[in-house]
C-alpha cells in the first residue's frame, strides 16, 4: 500500500519521529483480539455488574462494526455519520432503523461530537464495544431486564476499560502471543533505516512498561540487523502516558530502570532512557526541537492526533489498518462503481430535459405534450432501476452492515472528514512507509473542487 497524504510533508525536515505502540508499530490481529475481548466483557458485566447470565451465549460478529461510527447512548443507536454531522445509516440493536423512521428521530441536526450522550467507535479496540451495545440493545427489546440506553453503553464502556487495566487481556496477549500479534519485519527495517539517517526515534504509548517490553521483544528484536535490542532503536520509550493528557496536563517523567522495571523521579533535562508519564511539552523541549520537527504516528484520532494539532504543532501521521480491506474492495468493485457513474450522467440528462420542459410550460406558455413527459419519466424509471441494482452489486464488496468505512452515501464519512482535517499522512500500516525515502517529500494531490469539474 501507498502513503495517502493531506498536507505538505518534507521529511528532511522531521528530526524526530515518534511512535504509538499498539495497532502502530506492534500490529494485532484485531478479529481474534476483539472477539477474546467481547467474551472477556460478557463475563465481566455478569460478575461485576449482575447482568443475566443469558448473554454469556452471545456470539461475535467481527464485521458488525466499523471504525468510525458513534452511539447515540440516550436513543440506544449505532450511528454512521457524514463529515457534516448528519446521520445517514443507524441501527438501533441488530436490525437497521427504516429511513423514515431515521428522519424524525434526527432529520437535519447536526450530531456533536462533544455532546456528552455520544460516544466515539474510533479505534480498532472499539470494535467489541459497538458490536456488544448493540446485542444488548436488541436482547433489551426482547424484554431482558436491563438498564436505560445510557447505563447500558456506560456500564460496556466501563467493563471494557477495566479489562484493559486489571490484566485480563494483557494476560491473555502474554499466554498465547502469537494469536493477536503480528510480527511485522518490514517495521524493523524502516526503524533501523531512520536510525541511520539520524532520526532520533521514540516510543509514547499508555501500555505500561512490563506490556510494553513484552510486545516489543516479541515484534522487534527478532529481526534487528542492526542493533541488539529494541531500547537502542528508541532514543526515548514513554509508557503509560496517558495520552491524549499527556499532551494537556504537565505530569512529571518517572525514570525506569529496565533491568527491574523499578522508577524513580527523572530530575533534569530528559535524555535517551524509558521513562513513565510525563508530558509532551517538556518532551519537546528537552529534545530542542520546534514543534514541527516531529512527526507522531498513531492509531487514535483523538488520543494520538488530534489532541496534538490543538496543543503543539506536531506534524502527524494515522495507521487504519482496516482501510487495507476497503482499498481492496474499491479496486475490485470500480467497474460497478463506474457503470454507476455513468448510469447517473444519463439520469442528470434526462432530469435536465425534465426541467427545460417545466420552464417551456410554466414560463414560456407552451403546449406540452402528455407523451413526451411520460416518455421521460420512463425512462428516468429504467435508469433508477439500473441504479439500484448497481448499487446493491456495489454493497457486497463493502461491509454488509455499514458499507464503506470513509463514506457516508455521496459525502466523506464524518471519520474520513476527521482523518482530512487532523492528519498530515496516513497509512494502513507503518510498513508502507518502507516504500519510501527518510528524506521524501510528501505533496498531496491538486483537488478538484465543485465549480472546477
Amino acid at each position: 500500500m501507498g502513503i495517502f497524504i493531506n498536507r505538505t510533508l518534507n521529511m528532511k525536515r522531521i528530526k524526530a519521529i515518534g511512535f504509538d505502540m499498539d495497532y502502530t508499530i506492534v500490529r494485532y490481529n484485531t478479529e481474534a483480539f476483539e472477539k477474546f475481548t467481547h467474551g472477556a466483557v460478557l463475563k465481566k458485566l455478569v460478575s461485576e455488574k449482575k447482568y443475566p447470565e443469558e448473554i454469556l451465549k452471545l456470539d461475535f460478529d467481527f464485521k458488525r462494526v466499523i471504525q468510525g461510527l458513534v452511539i447515540d447512548k440516550k436513543k440506544g443507536n449505532l450511528l454512521k455519520v457524514s463529515r457534516f454531522g448528519k446521520v445517514k445509516s443507524s441501527y438501533h440493536g441488530l436490525h437497521p432503523i427504516d429511513f423514515k423512521e431515521q428522519q424524525k428521530m434526527y432529520g437535519n441536526g447536526v450530531i456533536d461530537l462533544s455532546d456528552q450522550h455520544i460516544q466515539s467507535l474510533d479505534t480498532n479496540f472499539s470494535v467489541s464495544n459497538g458490536v456488544l451495545y448493540s446485542q444488548l440493545i436488541e436482547l433489551k427489546k426482547k424484554g431482558l431486564p436491563f438498564p436505560d440506553f445510557e447505563t447500558l453503553a456506560d456500564d460496556v464502556k466501563e467493563i471494557l476499560d477495566l479489562c484493559h487495566s486489571d490484566g485480563t487481556l494483557k494476560n491473555e496477549v502474554r499466554n498465547n502471543i502469537s494469536t493477536y500479534i503480528i510480527q511485522d519485519p518490514e517495521v524493523v527495517s524502516l526503524l533501523e533505516r531512520y536510525k541511520r539517517y539520524g532520526k532520533k526515534l521514540l516510543v509514547i504509548t499508555n501500555s505500561d512498561f512490563t506490556y510494553t517490553k513484552l510486545l516489543l521483544d516479541y515484534t522487534i528484536n527478532p529481526f534487528l540487523q542492526e542493533h541488539t535490542d529494541w531500547s537502542e532503536l528508541f532514543e526515548i520509550t514513554v509508557t503509560l502516558a496517558s495520552k491524549p493528557r499527556f499532551f494537556t496536563v504537565k505530569m512529571p517523567f518517572l525514570s525506569i530502570d529496565p533491568s527491574s522495571g523499578l522508577m524513580k523521579n527523572s530530575e533534569g533535562k530528559i535524555t535517551k532512557g524509558i521513562y513513565q508519564g510525563g508530558y509532551a511539552g517538556r518532551l519537546q523541549k528537552d529534545l530542542g526541537l520546534e514543534g514541527d520537527e516531529i512527526l507522531y504516528l498513531g492509531d487514535h484520532i483523538y488520543g494520538d492526533v488530534v489532541s496534538i494539532k490543538k496543543t503543539f504543532n506536531w506534524r502527524t501521521a494515522l495507521v487504519l489498518d482496516p482501510l487495507a480491506d476497503e482499498i481492496d474492495a474499491i479496486k475490485k468493485s470500480a467497474s460497478i462503481q463506474a457503470e454507476i457513474d455513468k448510469q447517473m450522467s444519463i439520469k442528470e440528462s434526462l432530469e435536465h430535459r425534465l426541467n427545460e420542459i417545466d420552464i417551456r410550460k410554466n414560463e414560456l406558455h407552451e403546449d406540452v405534450s402528455k407523451e413526451e413527459l411520460n416518455a421521460l419519466f420512463t425512462e428516468i424509471d429504467k435508469v433508477n432501476s439500473v441504479i439500484s441494482e448497481l448499487l446493491e452489486q456495489h454493497k457486497k464488496y463493502f461491509n454488509p452492515y455499514w458499507g464503506e468505512m470513509m463514506r457516508a452515501g455521496l459525502e466523506e464519512s464524518r471519520f474520513a472528514d476527521q482523518v482530512e482535517k487532523y492528519a498530515c499522512i496516513y497509512m494502513t500500516k507503518v510498513g508502507d512507509l518502507i516504500s519510501y525515502s527518510p528524506r521524501t517529500y510528501f505533496r498531496p494531490f491538486r483537488r478538484t473542487l465543485p465549480h472546477e469539474l
